[in-house]
């Protein structure tokens, strides 16, 4: 038995039967350090056939000091600075059912899925319906020029960047009141950094707003908290298996969610010596350092901002009534990087044309989603989450491909 174990090559799939039994010492070579087996029937169900791309040992080897988490991702490899051999995020990708395999995969993408479940789960006890939208449609999902175009049967078509048309029309014009989805979200933008994606997952939700658009802010404030929750009591193993190749500090959240509004974030930034006009949209750069300066003086890695400048949000947002030039709208943040953007929408179809011609987008265009406003609206709002951006954030990860089962970005559409 023996001799023919060890002819198979490394990574076939074997049957073993056995005793299970405790060593004397531990097994440090070993993934379960504390058991052995006592063989006493071993087959081979499937023999690798072609040579390893990379060692299964080399890809689990814990990184070599921290990448950043911002900035552009041109997929080169720098040398490890203790000499071992490490796998490259590329190589990684091209051979990513392999990459898979590795303790750390398995526990990033069993979060995912809890994330997934998790978000699911807390609004469906809130009264929530989960939908299920197109994801081809006519024109532009947000007016925005960033999108796949298509032919549909000669009609001009493209994916959609986001369900908000119609999660918009479900739960302000339809009667459901409360309504979420998960599902696939396009973005035709040639942007090689470290956390965009041509191709993620979007986690939507859209609700009634019966007295103040607060309450759409307290359902993602107790949404998230109970997600962060979740993870920290239901995946604790799996966190460890992370922690071990990818070391992480736990994320710091308070109850409720610190709350400030952006003119105070921009504040905030101008006492640390840092040029933001409470008019202008916040660069990458400048969000990244409002994170550090919200943990030093809050002392947490999550928060919220809200009251943006109306002129850097969507055609449908919602104008703030106190101040024409701010809007109705937020983004949550997870250590300095932006997870969730949402508002208040508006729900006047005279209003919705104004601003849309403002935009310069084409009436036509979006003719359904206005008229679908003209027998009765309901006053909404909501927002959507990337979930592959929030499970590479709480784990500290520094490349969004990390959290991307299979990434699509500018330079890559295969496996």
């Amino acid at each position: 038995m023996i001799k023919y174990v060890a002819t198979l090559p490394s990574e076939s799939v074997v049957d073993v039967v056995g005793t299970v039994t405790v060593p004397d010492q531990p097994v440090d070579s070993a993934t379960q350090k504390l058991v052995e087996i006592s063989i006493t029937k071993f087959h081979c169900v499937s023999k690798t056939c072609a040579p390893m791309p990379f060692l299964m040992e080399d890809a689990c080897r814990p990184d070599c000091g921290k990448e950043t988490d911002v900035g552009e991702y041109t997929g080169e490899e720098k040398a490890s600075e203790d000499g071992l051999v490490r796998v490259g995020q590329e190589v990684r990708l091209d051979n990513r059912w392999l990459d898979l395999r590795t303790p750390a995969n398995q526990s990033i993408f069993r979060i995912e899925s809890m994330v997934g479940h998790l978000f699911r789960e807390n609004l469906m006890k809130k009264g929530f319906v989960e939908i299920h939208t197109p994801k081809l449609i006519g024109g532009a999902s947000e007016g925005g020029s960033e999108v796949f175009k298509l032919d549909y049967f000669g009609q001009e078509a493209c994916l959609a960047m986001s369900p908000q048309l119609h999660k918009q029309m479900t739960a302000a014009c339809s009667g459901f009141e409360r309504v979420f989805e998960t599902g696939p979200v396009f973005r035709a933008e040639n942007s090689n950094t470290r956390r965009h994606l041509c191709e993620f997952t979007g986690m939507d939700l859209e609700m009634a707003i019966h007295e103040h658009y607060d309450e759409v802010l307290e359902v993602f404030s107790d949404l998230f908290i109970y997600i962060f929750d979740g993870l920290n009591e239901r995946c604790k193993s799996e966190l460890e298996r992370v922690r071990e190749q990818h070391p992480f500090e736990d994320l710091k959240y308070c109850r409720p969610t610190l709350k400030i509004s952006y003119a105070e974030g921009c504040k905030l930034l101008r006492e640390a010596g840092i040029d933001q006009d409470d008019y202008e949209d916040l660069s990458t750069k400048n969000e990244k350092k409002l994170g550090e300066i919200v943990r030093e003086k809050y002392d947490t890695d999550f928060f919220f901002m809200d009251k943006y400048p109306l002129a850097v949000r969507p055609f449908y947002t919602m104008p703030c009534p106190e101040n024409p030039k701010l809007s109705n709208s937020f983004d949550f943040f997870i250590r300095g990087q932006e997870i969730l953007s949402g508002a208040q929408r508006i729900h006047e179809p005279d209003l919705i044309e104004e601003r849309a011609k403002a935009w310069d987008i084409p009436l036509e265009d979006i003719k359904s989603y206005v008229d679908s406003f003209r027998h009765g609206a309901m006053p909404h709002g909501g927002g959507g989450i990337g979930l592959e951006r929030v499970v590479m954030l709480f784990l500290g990860l520094p490349n969004i491909r990390k959290s991307a089962w299979f990434p699509r970005d500018p330079k890559r559409i295969a496996p």
